[in-house]
């Protein structure tokens, strides 16, 4: 490992494991790394490519909502290359790499440090890894199904699921609520009845709840849900919200985005002035927290606080991709520019310091040591099997960038709800990811203006799907699969604390382990699981057969216990299961 501070007109060379990079900069800083290479990862959370080489991409936080494409929430400005040569940029301003034939651009400011990493796969993803800190596993419950739906926005609702879990005997051990809130604070329950308060916080006994509200005892609930097996994670944004006028204004919250202005616990702007959301974003007009102020945080989660005395579990931190001018002005001394890709991180920090280690953080949004706040969301794609592709090149790049725990929306999140075919194809494959997740966006569309939604009732649910399908055997193929997921569960949480120790990513690309069969290059529909799971899912409409490589080693087919040798290609037909081998060890 190598670092340097980034100057004009200046060249270096570096060797690596298997040669050398000539590295020189221009007048504005601007490298160009003449490399003699054959495929690069990296880049963060990539929905179009994993192998970079060919490819330009942006390193900037953007919100997109479906169909990312070259987009990312979750950029990350490091890469390495098959033949052992890695790079991190430490910048938060947005940059870009060009990966051409027989070089490499890096568009950088002067002043930036710079990481050279020489090794395997493995070694420079761990050296680039520890710049940050060592992972935390999170608890044995994250590893089982995750249950969500935006339509669940009443005590009633969610009480039901416990019910019908029971029915059909699904396994689970997280449930998300994302239309929890009053909408305004985003830390009171939607129908709470209280007195704003100016001065100290609110408690959980300062509410009341009616009998006919949303939620008529939450902490009832939240024990009940205990009781049944199931954690309780709440929905979260980093804004003061701006409320509407055709909206029930919330005193508390105008409190709050007084009391920010006032207390400078908002990101501002060179004049003083609080920054607001510009028009045409989510959540225009807001303001939002400073989480490089202390005080900011210890206001923030003071807030928040009684949530968890109630026994609420953790938190879903969505958005963050908020910073939109350069001319902003951190508490840390840091610009817009600055801070445009590192505001996803600091909040998603200040979560995870606020949170013990019992607790669970699932973040959409994240940048350079996203490993440490610690999983990772693939964000809102549509019910198509092209998303669900892009999925799965998301979880593989970003396994490539150090993430260690990722997952995505089963059947996808939103516009019409998914077919029973990809429903199946989806619960497979999320089988054998670090998070098994499925979810589904409000009633109706979560953006009507571009695109709406279904009328009816579009939650992602087994037995919804299985209902609106008409598919009588999707049922009976997902429960096999959910209890797959149980039955595996001490194996993969064994696994998974092997990855924190190892600064192992739990799904990785087979090129990860296999970066000198090029071969694996430009694989993107198969990975490794837990170490030693190859699944190959399908992820093409009306498909039951599919051709998988087997790379060096010994393999068993999971299902016949058909034994094979690596090197090849196999062939895998079977009515509704996907290729799932396990190496055999030597």
């Amino acid at each position: 490992m190598e670092k340097f501070i980034l100057k004009s007109n200046e060249n270096r060379s570096f060797t690596f494991r298997e040669g050398a990079a000539l590295i020189r900069s221009n007048e504005t800083g601007n490298l160009r790394i003449d490399v003699d290479y054959s495929a690069a990862f990296g880049g963060g959370e990539r929905y179009h490519t994993v192998n970079l080489k060919g490819h330009r991409i942006n390193i900037e936080v953007e919100e997109k909502f479906c169909e990312q494409f070259d987009k990312s929430y979750c950029p990350i400005p490091f890469f390495l290359t098959d033949n052992g040569f890695g790079l991190y940029a430490d910048t938060g301003h947005p940059i870009n790499f060009a990966f051409e034939d027989d070089f490499i651009l890096v568009d950088l400011p002067l002043g930036t440090e710079i990481t050279l990493f020489s090794g395997t796969t493995a070694e420079i993803i761990s050296d680039f890894m520890s710049l940050f800190g060592q992972p935390v596993s999170p608890p044995e419950y994250t590893f089982l199904p995750w249950i969500s739906a935006n339509h669940w926005d009443t005590q009633e609702k969610v009480e039901q699921q416990i019910e019908l879990l029971k029915r059909y005997d699904f396994p689970a051990g997280v449930v998300v609520l994302e239309a929890w809130s009053d909408e305004a604070t985003f830390y009171i329950f939607n129908g709470a009845k209280y007195t704003a308060k100016s001065e100290g916080y609110l408690t959980y006994e300062d509410f009341s709840f009616p009998e006919d509200g949303p939620w008529s005892n939450p902490k009832a609930m939240i024990e009940k849900l205990h009781e049944a097996g199931l954690k309780v994670m709440l929905w979260q944004i980093p804004v003061y919200k701006k409320q509407e006028a055709s909206e029930t204004i919330s005193s508390q919250n105008e409190i709050d985005r007084q009391k920010s202005v006032k207390n400078g616990f908002c990101v501002h702007q060179e004049n003083g002035a609080p920054y607001t959301i510009p028009t045409g974003n989510w959540f225009a007009g807001s303001m939002i927290p400073d989480f490089t102020n202390e005080v900011t945080k210890k206001d923030w989660f003071a807030k928040r606080q009684y949530l968890l005395d109630i026994g609420i579990d953790g938190f879903k931190t969505d958005g963050g991709e908020f910073i939109y001018r350069d001319d902003l002005l951190f508490s840390n001394g840091m610009t817009g520019s600055e801070m445009k890709n590192r505001y996803p991180q600091s909040y998603t920090a200040a979560y995870t310091e606020f949170l013990s280690e019992n607790h669970i953080l699932f973040s959409r949004a994240g940048f350079s040591g996203q490993h440490m706040t610690p999983i990772l969301w693939a964000g809102d794609q549509k019910s198509t099997f092209s998303e669900l592709r892009s999925q799965l090149r998301a979880g593989l790049s970003a396994a490539m960038s150090g993430i260690v725990f990722w997952g995505y929306d089963i059947g996808g999140f939103a516009g019409p709800i998914p077919n029973s075919d990809l429903y199946l194809r989806a619960t497979q494959m999320a089988t054998f990811c670090p998070v098994m997740q499925w979810h589904s966006e409000p009633d109706g569309g979560q953006f009507n203006a571009i695109m709406a939604s279904e009328d009816l009732e579009n939650e992602r649910s087994p037995w919804n799907i299985a209902k609106r399908s008409g598919d009588e055997k999707l049922l009976e193929r997902t429960h096999f699969y959910h209890k797959l997921r149980e039955k595996l569960l001490s194996d993969i949480v064994s696994e998974a604390q092997k990855s924190v120790e190892n600064n192992r990513p739990l799904m990785v690309p087979l090129a990860y382990d296999y970066m000198n069969d090029k071969i694996t290059h430009n694989i993107t529909d198969e990975f490794i699981f837990a170490s030693d799971f190859l699944v190959a899912p399908i992820i093409t409409e009306n498909t039951y057969s599919r051709d998988v490589y087997l790379p060096e080693g010994r393999w068993e087919n999971y299902w016949t216990k058909e034994k094979f040798d690596g090197k090849q290609w196999v062939h895998f037909e079977h009515e509704w299961h996907i290729p799932v081998y396990q190496k055999i060890a030597e």
